[in-house]
């Protein structure tokens, strides 16, 4: 379980009571390459699973053959995507996005999901992002 901070927050819970949970990673490329990357078919069924060819354009739907869904929200290349995210079994969507941040000649890649169900699923997703960016980096050192 997690446990409360110094301040009785629990941890990965927002002053607003969701839970969130993200990663993010430091990665040898330049900004427009980490951009690349990301929005890749690779990289895609890498942070989303195998699923069809999504189009990343803000209004675009998906649904993924676990039968989750969503909406792009938000697609501005070079920059982030976000996007709503709801397996079927949530009662509610929620918000996954995915950033590429500069740091000279290299680039933050950052995946934050908010308005998680629970602690559970903050665990979980916590242990998958950071699945992902290892993946990621697998990915840019075998080109």
């Amino acid at each position: 379980m997690d446990s409360p901070s110094r301040s009785g927050k629990q941890t990965g819970k927002t002053r607003d009571a969701v839970y969130q949970a993200g990663a993010r990673r430091t990665m040898p490329l330049r900004l427009e390459k980490a951009w690349e990357l990301i929005t890749s078919q690779d990289a895609v069924k890498i942070w989303l699973g195998d699923s069809p060819d999504i189009n990343f354009v803000t209004g675009a739907t998906y649904h993924l053959p676990d039968d989750t869904t969503g909406q792009v929200r938000v697609f501005k290349p070079g920059s982030h995507l976000r996007m709503t995210w709801q397996p079927r079994e949530w009662l509610k969507p929620s918000t996954l996005q995915v950033r590429v941040i500069p740091n000279g000649d290299k680039t933050v890649i950052a995946f934050h999901q908010e308005n998680l169900p629970g602690p559970e699923k903050r665990r979980q997703g916590l242990a998958f992002f950071k699945t992902v960016l290892d993946r990621l980096e697998r990915l840019i050192h075998s080109e």
